[in-house]
């Protein structure tokens, strides 16, 4: 791991992390195309690649935490308040339990996929096929907003379980994360702004939970010390920016236009990725 590699790769963590078009598996392209011209194997080689993935994952997590903090604070404060008196009437504190909700159904489903997977970062054509997916995905989420002309910004229990299994199912690496969330939202009614912040604030008990876990439970306390930390550090200051911004502006985007053009661009990086790994590389 070296600077260049960690300000690039946190700048495309940044972007695609929020962005419908698949973070993990822009992180497999960007990484595989590093090897591809610095004649290194596509496998993960040690823990180093995975954990500086959880360190760019932190980066935009605090990006969303800062962006989304009045919003964070006044759902924690009517949800605490809600489990005191027992009265989850407030519209806050029911969105606090159906993002925990959510969550539940996003690790029964991402539990049983995790090998399955980790095995594809070393398979970057294979991802290439999941990231057009997304793009269908982008597509048919669109097109069934123009059917639909009644619009919602509250989240439903039946809205917060489906998210959380798309969510789960996003573990594939290619299959964007926000992208399938926001277009299974919009599917089931909301507006594209409220499925864009649930996305958002769906993804925080995630991000926290597999950056704890993981090198608590898998990562050789040896290795951990002998990290690039300086190139962490970077990754992690240029995708905590770029993400931050990236918020900012797509919220600002999706309030006036569709994700259609998302839709195109994953199915042209998709089959880029498919041709170029699976033929050339």
């Amino acid at each position: 791991m070296n600077l260049i590699q960690a300000i690039i790769m946190g700048l495309m963590q940044g972007l695609t992390e929020f962005l419908p078009v698949s973070s993990s598996g822009h992180l497999v392209l960007t990484s595989s195309l590093y090897k591809f011209f610095t004649n290194k194997e596509f496998v993960a080689g040690s823990s180093e690649e995975v954990v500086f993935d959880i360190i760019l994952h932190l980066g935009t997590l605090l990006a969303v935490i800062l962006f989304f903090k009045d919003d964070i604070f006044k759902i924690t404060k009517s949800f605490v308040n809600a489990c005191i008196k027992r009265d989850f009437s407030d519209s806050d504190a029911k969105l606090a339990a159906f993002i925990l909700l959510g969550t539940v159904f996003t690790v029964f489903v991402a539990f049983p996929l995790k090998i399955v997977s980790e095995s594809l970062i070393n398979l970057p054509y294979v991802v290439g096929i999941f990231i057009f997916i997304t793009g269908c995905i982008l597509y048919l989420g669109e097109w069934a907003s123009e059917k639909k002309a009644a619009k919602t910004d509250k989240v439903s229990l039946k809205t917060a379980i489906i998210i959380g299994i798309a969510q789960g199912l996003a573990s594939i690496p290619g299959i964007s994360r926000s992208g399938s969330t926001i277009s299974t939202g919009i599917f089931l009614g909301l507006d594209r702004v409220s499925c864009a912040r649930y996305s958002f604030l769906l993804s925080l008990p995630i991000i926290i939970g597999a950056s704890v876990f993981y090198p608590v439970l898998e990562v050789d306390l040896h290795e951990f010390l002998n990290y690039n930390w300086i190139a962490f550090a970077v990754g992690f200051i240029v995708s905590f920016i770029s993400g931050y911004f990236c918020i900012k502006y797509f919220l600002q985007f999706l309030a006036k236009h569709s994700m259609k053009v998302f839709a195109y661009y994953c199915w042209i990086a998709g089959a880029f990725m498919f041709v170029f790994f699976k033929f050339f590389a």
